[in-house]
């Protein structure tokens, strides 16, 4: 256990001070706030009344696990509500409007930006509010089919608000992805989101915090249009006017799209038009389930799995196999897999994680890099070829399930040795899980990779290969299939002028911290297009 104090102190008014530390000590002196003040007092004399965690990250590579703290330790004082000025949001009801299209991260932080900027927000969304929309989602179990409008991809707050909620990104080359995560803190999500290596505010909380954030463009004068469809942008003379949806016209200058990655009926708008997209690399593959306990086992180097002090267990997998990327995506420690299919004749799985993550099960997507060269049935020169891709793909995991929103599976032993499971373990899955051959019916270019790289860390993690574990299908969502192209530097449609592609669905972002930063951007090349 070493320490190691960075600065003493920060300042001093008599005897109040703020010490700033680096701490290497074990989870359960670093369990909670009393627990590393109990530290401070007895390895390091430290008498303070408060600590801020700054930094904190878990380094389970030997079989003695460590945590990495880096604090704050408050002597005599109290440590201030937020370590950051609160953003300033303000009244915009009479300034010339931007519309939005699409209430997800990207269209969110669009929004706030835009208010910043002394612009109004007009936002439209095609679902629901984001707490109707979980009435759609629970009706998924009894009633075995998706509401297209209203699902795990549409509605307010994106295809992150239920499916858990992650905010680790590697893109911070784009942009200031601290200020994204102190504006959540700023609408209730938990401080510790700015500390964590890998932050998540989980699929039980983000609701609230979604919704504070309406409140403050509505709040400010801005507009958010529910069940507000876009069927059509309006263009004159090479610049984007406004949009038509399933009822009305609505005028602006400049437009922020930002539909989300499952808007095939905006793709479809859009090539149908001439507006220039093309086909986008994604990744194509499975949910892998494991027992929660056997990956905190395996993480952790113990019988005793995570133990009392130590959180649900993360793994992060990568490999190649025969010239293509494949790795784990989004896992979800102690979560759930879940229905994420947005329209009819699909079969879709996701994962997600609630706050605490204390489920009984963790899963992980297991995918594999596609490009839009890679041949299947039906390929061509389209720009949406790899959407008709995930789409053919989709469907024949909806046949395989019945035409019902079970999801085909099998054991993960019986997928490497290529045999059907004669029976399936108990899974996450509500909509409840049936027997299939995946490894026959995956196109062989996935699955026969999916096998190689199971075995590989099957190797270097002793009991991760198992029939314990599942194999579930099908994971297509990992990325949007299509980019809206757009200049590098204005961030506008590279023909429509004032048109803006926005985060994960215009192809340029791949989770909601990525997302809410290219909404920011789109935000002020907005600004900038309207001269504000």
């Amino acid at each position: 256990m070493k320490s190691e104090e960075l600065f003493l102190p920060l300042h001093a008014n008599g005897k109040l001070m703020v010490h700033e530390l680096t701490l290497r000590i074990l989870p359960r002196q670093a369990y909670n706030e009393q627990s590393i003040l109990a530290y401070l007092r007895q390895e390091k004399g430290l008498e303070a009344q408060a600590v801020r965690v700054l930094k904190r990250s878990i380094d389970a590579r030997q079989r003695t696990i460590f945590v990495n703290l880096t604090i704050k330790a408050y002597v005599n004082e109290e440590p201030p509500l937020l370590d950051f000025e609160p953003y300033v949001y303000q009244d915009v009801s009479e300034k010339p409007a931007v519309i939005v299209v699409g209430a997800g991260p990207g269209g969110l932080f669009a929004a706030l930006r835009l208010i910043e900027l002394g612009l109004k927000p007009i936002i439209v969304e095609r679902g629901k509010d984001v707490r109707e929309r979980k009435k759609d989602i629970a009706r998924i179990r009894p009633e075995q089919k998706v509401d297209p409008e209203s699902n795990y991809s549409f509605g307010e707050g994106g295809a992150g608000a239920y499916s858990d909620g992650k905010l680790y990104t590697r893109s911070k080359k784009r942009g200031n992805t601290d200020r994204i995560l102190q504006i959540f803190v700023q609408h209730g999500a938990s401080p510790a989101i700015l500390s964590d290596a890998h932050p998540h505010i989980g699929t039980d909380r983000l609701p609230r915090v979604i919704e504070n954030m309406r409140k403050t463009i509505l709040g400010c004068g801005g507009e958010v249009h529910f069940q507000t469809k876009m069927t059509e942008l309006i263009i004159e003379e090479g610049r984007v006017c406004g949009i038509k949806t399933q009822d009305r016209e609505m005028r602006a200058s400049a437009v922020i799209l930002a539909t989300g990655h499952s808007a095939r009926d905006v793709y479809r708008h859009l090539a149908a038009s001439g507006i220039e997209i093309e086909a986008k690399g994604l990744a194509i593959g499975v949910r892998l389930e494991h027992p929660a306990e056997l990956i905190d086992q395996i993480q952790y180097h113990s019988r005793e799995g995570r133990g009392k002090w130590l959180p649900a267990a993360e793994y992060s997998l990568v490999t190649q196999v025969q010239g293509r990327g494949v790795y784990s995506f989004c896992m979800c420690p102690g979560g759930f897999v879940v229905p994420a299919a947005s329209g009819p004749e699909q079969v879709v799985v996701n994962g997600m994680s609630p706050s605490n993550r204390n489920g009984r099960w963790s899963n992980s997507g297991m995918v594999v890099e596609t490009d839009p060269l890679t041949p299947f049935r039906g390929n061509d020169d389209s720009p949406l070829r790899m959407m008709l891709l995930q789409e053919e793909l989709e469907r024949q995991c909806w046949l395989q399930a019945n035409q019902k929103q079970t999801a085909p599976a099998q054991r993960m032993t019986d997928f490497v040795n290529g045999r059907l499971s004669a029976s399936l373990n108990p899974s996450s899955y509500a909509p409840g899980l049936i027997a299939s051959p995946l490894h026959f019916w995956l196109p062989e270019f996935i699955s026969t990779r999916l096998r190689e790289a199971f075995k590989l860390w099957g190797k270097q993690k002793h009991g991760f290969l198992t029939n314990e574990a599942t194999v579930i299908g099908i994971e297509t969502r990992t990325s949007s299939p299509v980019r809206i192209l757009r200049d590098n530097e204005t961030l506008q449609h590279i023909r429509i002028s004032g048109l803006f592609p926005c985060g994960e669905g215009a192809g340029y972002a791949g989770g909601i911290v990525s997302a809410a930063v290219d909404g920011e951007r789109c935000a002020e090349s907005a600004a900038a297009y309207l001269n504000i």
